[in-house]
């Protein structure tokens, strides 16, 4: 695993019917959903950024099972949260590729996807990232149909949780930079 900064932002360009959607996508660490002194700062960032999603990805790691366990409360959290019952959600399988150290089957995953009411992909970032662009390309057929029945309200941002700990001036330049990001975007959160 090569890991990524906390906060960092992705882009790329989709053509989607037709018309060519810049999809956004910030790297937004899981934080712990019990409330501490030390966690309580990074969970009003992690709502703000919850509210403006235009969708989700949880990623979870096929082998590592409490990663998977905890996706049910996250999914609890964010639908208090945000104001949007139908938004796109994604549960993305990592590590497909690591089929012997298994924790969590397909079969799993993708009766979570049909509880939460999102679509499930099995991805294997190692190997070409294989699945990966399949999977935010489908994401992104959800959010353009989600966006096209929103009666004109645009909403912004996509929310990609992994576990790792927040930059917070990173996260915050970043939210900033989507907030006033111009053009036909979804951003990611």
């Amino acid at each position: 695993d090569l890991p990524s900064p906390p906060g960092a932002l992705y882009s790329r360009k989709f053509t989607i019917d037709g018309e060519q959607i810049s999809l956004q996508v910030q790297d937004t660490p899981f934080v712990s959903l019990e409330e501490d002194t030390d966690s309580i700062c990074c969970q009003e960032q992690i709502n703000r950024s919850i509210y403006w999603a235009d969708g989700f990805v949880f990623v979870y790691s096929i082998t590592d099972y409490e990663s998977f366990r905890l996706l049910r409360a996250l999914h609890q959290h964010i639908r208090r949260i945000h104001p949007n019952a139908n938004i796109p959600l994604l549960l993305v399988a990592n590590k497909g590729d690591l089929l012997r150290a298994r924790q969590v089957s397909s079969k799993e995953g993708l009766q979570l996807a049909t509880e939460l009411g999102g679509t499930y992909s099995e991805v294997s970032a190692r190997e070409n990232g294989e699945g990966v662009h399949e999977a935010f390309q489908q994401l992104c057929q959800e959010l353009s149909r989600s966006s096209s029945s929103c009666n004109g309200e645009k909403r912004r941002g996509l929310h990609l949780v992994r576990p790792k700990s927040p930059n917070m001036q990173d996260l915050k330049r970043r939210l900033k930079q989507a907030l006033t990001s111009k053009g036909k975007s979804a951003t990611a959160l």
